[in-house]
Order: C-alpha cells, then sequence, then structure tokens
C-alpha cells in the first residue's frame, strides 16, 4: 500500500483581484448605505442618542461581510 500522504497535491490559494473586489465592495456599500441610514436614525430615534455606530460605518461593515461571501463560492 503506497502512502499517499506525502504526494497529495496542494491547492493553490487564489485570491480575488483587488480591482474586482473593490469594484464589488463599492456597489455594496453604496446598496446597503440607505438602509444603514433608516436603521441608524430609527436606532437614534428609539435610544434618544447618536453615540451608536453611524450610518456609513453600519453600510462599510455590512459591505464587508457580504462582499468575501461573494468571492468565497
Amino acid at each position: 500500500m503506497s502512502d499517499m500522504t506525502s504526494n497529495s497535491p496542494v491547492p493553490a490559494r487564489t485570491k480575488p483581484p483587488k480591482t474586482e473586489f473593490m469594484i464589488y465592495f463599492g456597489i455594496i456599500f453604496l446598496a446597503t448605505l440607505p438602509l444603514a441610514t433608516l436603521t441608524w436614525a430609527l436606532a437614534a430615534i428609539k435610544s434618544g442618542s447618536l453615540t451608536d455606530k453611524g450610518p456609513i460605518k453600519r453600510a462599510w461593515s455590512q459591505a464587508g461581510m457580504i462582499t468575501p461571501m461573494i468571492f468565497a463560492a
């Protein structure tokens, strides 16, 4: 019986192209910005303070989570 573990091919790590990633990130960021603004405003009205994350930070966070999911598939 031969040992296949020592000669097994190592999968190449391919990173998504930086330009393509940033284009998708920008599109998703712009798409999530209106909803992030709405949820931020509603949270600010409900709590009575503006200390929570702002709408841009919320949209950036959402785009930061969604974009890698697209490239992982």
